[in-house]
């Protein structure tokens, strides 16, 4: 069923965003992508409008937000030169909620993390803040780590297993996670609009299986056919979060920056501890293995079509 009224999403270009977009497309929605730069957003979006607009604008970001009756804000800023960008993020989300106060947005939903204390899943929880703060009621969906083909948790862990046949393994390896595939994630996204009850509150999202870190890696590398890294025991005082991040973006084939930023995570748990908001949906996640699958699958019809690399 396509969702009533005309839908925007701020950071359609981003890889949840990008899925969300063909996802809302696909169910008949009117959508529209807006984009600081059209031209680039409408090559990497397939079809729907595109409104050219800079978060930095109010003025603009209302323009672009007119007669839209929800609006979707996944702006991250944490790729590329990140220095300063969770001050970047909270600024662009007032300008995004006062903006859509403006425009008559009825409700918005932004995605950010479980957990809270590192810096990419602060910055988070400081743009939450602020669009609850300053536009229309809020639906504040948290998510576990989200996998993939192309996620930047995804690129980290294909290349830990792929890149490191020994790993070091400090005590906050074995913090637990609740990682969440792209297919589930998009899924609740696109039913936000429609289920009223999410309105103003928070919702924790994650996939049905609670694993360490350690073990999400090591089922990766069962699903690839590989050993995968041999656990080398240290203690935490060596292996620092930010040596680990360091480490992590010398790794990774996704982007460095944000694999680090990833990395600093790993040192608090990130499972659902209140799974109300998420039983407002008609959404029954896939186990994190059916999920790693697809994404090998589609890493192996990519080869074949000889796509990326």
């Amino acid at each position: 069923m396509s969702p009533e009224g005309r839908l925007a999403i701020a950071g359609a270009t981003g890889f949840v965003g990008s899925h969300l977009h063909a996802a809302l497309l696909a169910d008949g929605a009117d959508v529209v992508a807006i984009a600081r730069d059209a031209a680039r957003a409408e090559r990497l979006l397939a079809g729907g409008e595109v409104a050219e607009a800079s978060i930095d604008s109010e003025a603009e970001l209302k323009s672009a937000l007119a007669g839209c009756s929800h609006a979707y804000f996944l702006v991250h800023l944490m790729a590329g030169e990140n220095e300063g960008y969770a001050e970047r993020e909270r600024v662009a989300a007032e300008h995004f909620g006062r903006a859509a106060t403006r425009a008559g947005v009825e409700r918005v939903s932004y995605l950010g993390g479980l957990g809270g204390h590192s810096p990419h899943l602060a910055s988070r929880a400081g743009a939450a803040d602020a669009l609850a703060g300053t536009g229309p009621p809020l639906t504040y969906f948290r998510a576990a780590m989200i996998v993939g083909p192309g996620s930047a948790s995804y690129e980290l862990l294909r290349s830990i297993v792929s890149r490191l046949p020994v790993a070091p393994a400090p005590a906050w390896l074995d913090n637990r996670t609740q990682p969440i595939g792209i297919r589930d994630m998009t899924a609740y996204l696109r039913r936000s609009p429609e289920t009223a009850g999410a309105a103003g509150r928070e919702v924790q999202l994650g996939g049905p299986d609670v694993l360490t870190h350690r073990e999400v890696i090591d089922l990766l590398a069962e699903q690839m056919g590989v050993g995968g890294p041999r656990w080398l025991p240290v203690t935490n005082r060596i292996a620092k979060a930010e040596v680990m991040a360091a480490g992590a973006a010398t790794v990774t084939r996704g982007d460095p920056s944000v694999a680090a930023e990833l990395a600093l995570g790993l040192q608090e748990e990130t499972v659902v501890t209140d799974p109300s908001g998420a039983a407002l949906f008609d959404v029954r996640p896939e186990p994190i293995g059916t999920v790693f699958q697809r994404c090998l699958t589609e890493e192996e019809r990519l080869e074949e079509a000889g796509v990326g690399g």
